[in-house]
Order: structure tokens, then C-alpha cells, then sequence
């Protein structure tokens, strides 16, 4: 946690920013994974974090903005709790760690919520994304649970991101942390990936760094030798010389801050001319996308001149051809660049994604589009200092895109479908890194990790 008088600012200001009405936060609950008792890993809710910084389960809070008062509620332990987890806080103590004095138990919050409707006062709550806190909503509001999302507070949906998307020195140092954890993670990725070893067995060293640190992983890890599929989590594959392993993962400080990391690299540190080829098309994209980051632009023009340096190096590799900014116009790098640049990261590795990209990633003044590629790009607003976000360009060869493309004749002006052959068991090749946005321009977040061809390749294995 950071300092109590940290968190009652946060919700003071958001209390001006919603201006009248009660806020519902949920915290979430622990999960089962096959019964009751053995759960998943607890992951408390970001909003519920930022506002309170309360790492526990089975709590939910009122601010009830018109006669200012707060409560957090949550369940006392009981003797049970105690024999199986030792010791717990009270209620009472827990709530005096962000700064709140009135506490009640988990089942008064249906009464509260009643009062307030009986008042006539306006109920603000966040889009919830499970199940148990639509089914808690749905009672509490006497709505259907269909219709529980739908009634989601844009007001106080903007008020959060207000807030959130803007990192102050002490969330950035947490950011610098995780990314620098996450450094080392790809480190050991890149060690440890010897021919004969499993994807698993690569991934289970990536990821007991995280925890080691005292964390835990932002995401699941990803480490695979078919790194044209975007989400390939490991497998038992065997690696093979010659291989291409994309590994994405980064870490997640206790705070619950994110890094995101993306290296490709071979399995022998020695890459095939093709695969160099390749590497260094993406990298130059990347480093491309990264100098022109700076207050006022739009990340979608980011995006775009990423794209634009895809095209140039596919055309010098002779998978396309054209007037590089039209075949970016019409969509022809999406045959290989199928997604978006990058996107904004926090305490949610896809900073408050459950809030809706809409919101987060846009503006009024700015619909997202729903074209193949750009409507997979999470981020495309004018970019401000304080902003964190990743850029993460990429070339992906899916086999059944390409073969789905060329039995269409798919935009042939700029693709040249004749040269595709070679390129189906290439698999794919990303570089992410992660950036804050500056009043002057960008800074790299957590200490440089290796990218270029020769620091990949001389990398001492221990």
C-alpha cells in the first residue's frame, strides 16, 4: 500500500468528479478452481486497489458522496478462519489502513443500497466482469442480470480513468519496478531456451521469477515457437535448433503494478539470414513507433507509422509491393500485422480494459474501428504526459490467413502472393517495450534489456 493520505485523495477527487450519489466498489472474492477450498490465485480488483489499496478478499465499500461518508464492509473472522489462516485483522483494523471509520458487514450493503433508492439518490457503479458481482448487483438492485453491465455509471467510468490514466512518480517507480523484473525474466527465457527442452519448462523459469520477486506474473506467459499465434501459451513442444521462440511476460510487483515485455529470439542465439531478416523489420518499426511518442499525438498515428515501416521492409523482403502508405490505407500489412501497436498499462497489464476501451483508450471525439486490425488497436487517443503504455509491432505468418487472402485475390496490388510459401512454418516476431509519456517527449521504462541481433547472439548462456 502507499500512504493512507494516498488513497483519501483519490477518492476525494473522484467524489468531485461523479459530484452526487452513492459509488458501490466491489472487491473480489476467491474463486475455486475445482471445489470450494482450493482456489485460483487472489487478484484483487484494480479500481477497488487504486481507491483503497485493500489486498483482501470478500470486501466491498459505499461512498455515499451526499452526506460524505465512506464505509467499508466486509465480514469479521470467524474462530474457523483463525485455526486455518492464523490471526486476522478485524474489519475495523483493515478500514483504518485507507483512512475510512465506519464499517459493517458484507450483508447490510443490500440495505444500504435500498435506502439510497428510496432516497431517490443515483447508484454509480463500475462494469463488473464476474459473474458473482453481477449476481450480487442484480440482487441488490432488483434488476435482471442481463441488465446489470447496461447499467454501469459512465460518470463515474470516466472519473476513474480521470484518474487512473495518469501514473504519479510514485506508480511509476512501481511500474519501473515490474519491468525491471520482468528484464530479468526474459533474460533467463533467453538463457534457458536450449534445444531439447520443453516450452513448459522455459515458462516455469520465467514465471518463478515473478513470484521469487514477491510478485506474481501480470498475464499468463507466454513462450512459444509459433509465435504467429498472438496468445500461444506454452506447451510440452520440444525446442529444436533453428527455432524461433516469441516469449511475451512480465511481472507484477506485490503493489499489483504491471510490466510487459515482448523478446524474440532463437533457439541457438543464432538467427537464420530469413529470421534476421525479419527481426530486424519489427525492430525497426519498434524503435520507429517509440521516437515519435510525445504529448499532442495520436497513438493511432503511432500505430500507423509502425505500419508504415512493416510495409517497407515486407516490400525490400518482397512479400509486398505498392505505394506504401496507400497499401497501409487499404489494409495490406494486416495479412501480417493483425493487431495494434500497443496499449495503455498499470495496475491491469491492459490498464482498466474492464472499464471499456471506449473510455480508456479513446475519446468522445473518437470512435474506435471496427476494421480488421485498427479494431484490435486498444489505444488510438491523443497521447498526454503521465500516460504508460507499451509499443509492441509485430509480423505475424498464419498459414490459414494467408491462404483464405490468396484465394480471394485479397488487395494483390500490394501483396505478392507467389512469395508466401516460404513464409508458412516461419511462425512470428514481436518487440515490446514500455514507455512513459513525458512532457518532452518519452521515457523507457525499467532499465534497457537487449534487442538488437549481436546483443541477442552474445549473450553468455551463465
Amino acid at each position: 500500500m502507499f500512504s493512507v493520505d494516498i488513497y483519501k485523495q483519490r477518492r476525494n477527487a473522484l467524489k468531485k468528479a461523479v459530484g452526487k450519489g452513492i459509488i458501490l466498489f466491489f472487491g473480489n472474492e476467491e474463486v475455486g478452481m475445482n471445489y470450494k477450498d482450493n482456489t485460483y490465485h487472489f487478484r484483487q480488483d484494480s479500481s477497488f486497489l487504486y481507491f483503497f489499496g485493500l489486498d483482501k478478499p470478500n470486501l466491498a465499500a459505499v461512498i455515499n458522496i451526499d452526506e460524505d461518508l465512506e464505509i467499508l464492509l466486509g465480514n469479521e473472522p470467524t474462530i474457523d478462519d483463525i485455526v486455518w489462516m492464523g490471526t486476522q485483522p478485524s474489519v475495523t483494523e483493515i478500514a483504518a489502513q485507507t483512512g475510512i471509520f465506519k464499517v459493517t458487514g458484507l450483508r447490510e450493503l443490500g440495505v444500504l443500497v435500498k435506502k439510497s433508492v428510496a432516497s431517490r439518490q443515483e447508484i454509480h457503479y463500475l462494469p463488473p466482469y464476474r459473474s458473482e458481482t453481477i449476481i450480487k448487483l442484480s440482487e441488490i438492485l432488483s434488476v435482471p442480470f442481463d441488465q446489470v453491465k447496461g447499467g454501469a455509471s459512465a460518470t463515474l467510468i470516466k472519473g476513474v480513468v480521470a484518474q487512473r490514466s495518469y501514473k504519479s512518480d510514485l506508480e511509476i517507480a512501481e511500474i519501473n519496478k515490474a519491468v525491471n523484473i520482468s528484464n530479468e525474466m526474459h533474460l533467463a527465457a533467453m538463457r534457458h531456451s536450449a534445444e531439447g527442452v520443453t516450452e513448459k519448462y522455459v515458462a516455469g523459469i520465467v514465471e518463478g521469477l515473478a513470484l521469487s520477486a514477491g510478485g506474481n506474473i501480470a498475464y499468463p506467459v507466454i513462450y512459444t515457437v509459433n509465435g504467429q499465434t498472438l496468445h500461444n501459451h506454452p506447451t510440452n513442444n520440444k525446442l529444436k535448433k533453428g527455432q524461433l521462440v516469441l516469449c511475451d511476460s512480465g511481472a507484477e510487483t506485490p503493489t499489483h503494478y504491471a510490466g510487459d515485455l515482448t523478446r524474440t529470439f532463437p533457439v541457438n542465439q543464432k538467427f537464420s539470414q530469413l529470421q534476421k531478416q525479419v527481426y530486424q523489420i519489427v525492430l525497426q518499426a519498434e524503435e520507429a513507433a517509440a521516437n515519435s511518442l510525445k504529448p499532442g499525438i495520436r497513438f493511432l498515428d503511432v500505430h500507423l507509422i509502425a505500419c508504415e515501416k512493416l510495409v517497407e521492409g515486407l516490400k525490400d523482403l518482397g512479400l509486398m509491393k505498392g505505394d506504401v502508405k496507400e497499401a497501409v490505407s487499404r489494409g495490406a500489412h494486416t495479412l501480417f500485422f493483425q493487431c495494434g501497436l500497443g496499449h495503455m498499462m498499470g495496475l491491469d497489464v491492459h490498464d482498466m480494459e474492464d472499464l471499456g476501451e471506449q473510455y480508456v483508450g479513446y475519446s468522445e471525439g473518437m470512435i474506435k474501428s471496427k476494421e480488421f486490425g485498427l479494431k484490435s488497436l486498444r489505444l488510438g487517443r491523443e497521447l498526454e504526459s503521465g500516460f504508460v503504455l507499451t509499443v509492441e509491432p509485430g509480423l505475424y505468418f498464419i498459414p490459414e490467413l494467408m491462404d483464405m487472402w490468396q484465394a480471394e485475390g485479397k488487395l494483390k496490388d500490394f501483396i505478392n502472393y507467389d512469395k508466401l510459401s516460404a513464409f508458412r512454418d516461419f511462425g512470428g516476431a514481436r518487440v515490446e517495450e514500455n514507455f512513459l509519456i513525458t512532457d518532452n517527449g518519452y521515457q523507457l521504462l525499467g532499465e534497457p534489456l537487449i534487442k538488437s541481433v549481436v546483443d541477442i547472439e552474445g549473450l553468455s548462456r551463465f
